[in-house]
């Protein structure tokens, strides 16, 4: 979603998009109240899960293996498989959406691969029932007059089919804020085709702008290291989330009016300069993947440049027909959702049921193939495996993969593991929450924990882009960040030199974070992935880095090792109860009693 980095104090919230909008899925604030939740629940009450491992860093100083670093090193960078997995994921199966056959398929694939590099007890895992199987067969856009043209052109996901091939009229309907501004429309749609958005003859192309290649120079770096000393409130972004996922909800109803009217199809603007958006966001609805709520109308979003032509010919009083085919296909509505995983058992009598755990999102989106978003975190958390397993690596802990799915639609995976295994959450039932998401919905109490949880020593994710790693963030954990300053000392000559307390959201480190476990996701040198890729129809894998994936490959071989030999388990999050705490009893001398 993954996401995205959304750092706290460092960006302004970005949520939704579509040209103006993103759908960023920024956690930070829920991170933070959730997180200080389960941190109070851990100190009052430990009943259910037991007590949780105490760490003295006097007592215990870091004693690290630098032969092991070594030979990580030369396996990772010298004997790398990982351009081997990119072809066959994301060239073979392609865009892998959760609940498509797609996904059918990267389960198994990945599954097979972990099997034969030497995993044990390698399966796929349940996270409950998802939604509607989809799968994207074909798109296109032709202006038939007042002259040919072709178009950049993709399906929104779960958009329902056209019948075949179409020519229709196109009609400018501008972007609808309330009910009553479809009053003025009806009886004007039927058999046209909707170029739905913002005002026409307006561009909303840049000519200057060119998609940039990005890195995090020493500078950003160091404002990444610094704690951020202005979040937002949490209670301004639960009243955000709100007001969001209410216009996605209303969005829903314009969709049932288009196709009560007659209209055939929508037309989006999804980007500019050959890069193409394309997720739920463009969908009218969020929740276009459950069978009670799926999309009336066939829908696509194209490229902005055709969108403002189409606008600016239609505000000159030209007429404009275009001939769109959207082939699409719907499977089973009450499809499973599942993880891959499996290990590397542990081999200490006292320690190895004990799990450290890394990870990435299998699920992507249709309009690439998913490269970037996530397939480099899946591969990548692929190739620390079979870097351990190729130097026979007996850790004293299980080292665990867990590869999800549901990602981008709500963290379905990585929260129904969690919620499976480790902690059960209270969120809001509030009607004025029944349109947001679980996972952004605010959290009524802290996360009963189970027994499980007790053995999870740390997860660690990686989900944005294909950047080399640079660091990670430590959510607010100031023992481990001193634990992880000496790990990363053998590694600086990789560019793995920085320390953040700063939370990052939007991506599955998230509720194991929310369940007060140590769940870490790595700083990455961006490259171009909001520029180009995050999302789009360039998310493939000319858009991968190959010497960059085999240092995260190697980095986060060397993170699991180290956890999973030392002597204790890393510390939990020790964060206060932010926005729960008792207001200081007479504080103000002249208060109403």
């Amino acid at each position: 979603m993954g996401d995205r980095r959304c750092e706290s104090g460092n960006r302004n919230l970005e949520l939704f998009y579509h040209d103006h909008m993103h759908l960023r899925c920024a956690l930070v604030l829920v991170l933070f109240s959730a997180v200080q939740l389960a941190a109070k629940a851990r100190q009052e009450d430990t009943r259910q899960a037991g007590t949780m491992p105490k760490v003295n860093l006097a007592a215990e100083p870091e004693v690290l293996d630098l032969n092991m670093y070594s030979r990580i090193r030369d396996e990772g960078f010298k004997h790398s498989h990982l351009m081997e997995y990119a072809s066959a994921l994301f060239d073979d199966i392609g865009p892998r959406l959760t609940g498509s056959p797609a996904m059918v398929r990267a389960n198994e694939w990945t599954r097979a691969q972990l099997a034969a590099m030497g995993c044990s007890n390698a399966h796929l895992e349940s996270w409950g029932e998802f939604g509607m199987a989809w799968t994207q067969v074909g798109a296109s856009l032709e202006m038939v007059k007042p002259v040919p043209g072709i178009f950049l052109a993709q399906a929104t996901p779960w958009s329902p089919a056209t019948q075949g091939s179409v020519v229709a009229d196109v009609i400018y309907v501008p972007g609808f804020k309330v009910e009553s501004d479809l009053t003025e429309w009806k009886q004007k749609l039927k058999g046209k085709i909707i170029l739905y958005g913002s005002a026409p003859a307006s561009p909303e192309v840049d000519p200057d702008s060119v998609p940039t290649m990005e890195h995090y120079d020493p500078t950003k770096l160091k404002e990444l290291s610094q704690y951020p000393l202005n979040d937002a409130s949490p209670e301004s972004q639960t009243e955000f989330f709100r007001k969001t996922f209410a216009g996605k909800a209303f969005q829903e109803k314009v969709a049932k009016f288009f196709a009560a009217e007659g209209a055939i199809a929508v037309l989006e603007p999804g980007g500019s300069g050959g890069v193409l958006h394309d997720d739920t966001n463009a969908s009218l609805g969020w929740f276009v993947y459950r069978p009670e709520r799926r999309q009336a109308i066939p829908e696509e979003v194209i490229a902005n440049e055709a969108w403002d032509r189409m606008s600016r010919l239609l505000d000159h009083k030209v007429p404009v027909s275009v001939r769109i085919n959207i082939a699409t296909q719907f499977g089973d509505e009450r499809t499973q959702g599942f993880d891959t995983i499996a290990e590397i058992p542990g081999t200490d009598r006292k320690l190895k049921d004990e799990v450290v755990m890394v990870g990435g999102h299998l699920d992507s989106w249709i309009a690439g193939t998913g490269a970037t978003d996530n397939g480099a975190g899946v591969i990548a958390a692929m190739e620390a495996m079979r870097i351990l397993n190729s130097l026979h690596v007996k850790p004293r802990r299980t080292i665990r993969i867990a590869l999800w799915s549901g990602e981008e639609e709500g963290l379905f995976g990585s929260t129904g593991y969690v919620s499976n295994h480790y902690a059960s959450f209270h969120y809001s039932g509030a009607k004025q929450d029944e349109d947001v998401p679980l996972f952004l919905r605010t959290m009524t109490a802290a996360p009963t924990l189970k027994p499980e949880a007790a053995k999870l020593d740390a997860y660690y994710n990686m989900d944005n882009g294909t950047g080399r790693l640079l660091g990670i963030y430590t959510e607010g954990n100031e023992d481990v960040a001193a634990i992880f300053t000496r790990w990363m000392k053998p590694i600086e000559d990789l560019g793995v030199t920085t320390i953040t307390e700063r939370n990052t959201g939007s991506t599955d480190h998230v509720p194991f974070q929310q369940a007060g476990l140590p769940g870490f996701q790595f700083i990455q040198d961006p490259r171009d992935y909001d520029s180009r890729t995050h999302h789009t129809n360039l998310d493939t894998y000319e858009h991968l880095s190959e010497p960059d994936l085999k240092q995260a490959a190697v980095v986060e071989a060397i993170f699991l090792y180290n956890t999973a030999m030392r002597d204790e388990m890393l510390p939990r999050p020790k964060l206060r109860l932010n926005g729960n705490d008792k207001p200081l009893e007479g504080l103000y001398p002249d208060a109403a009693k």
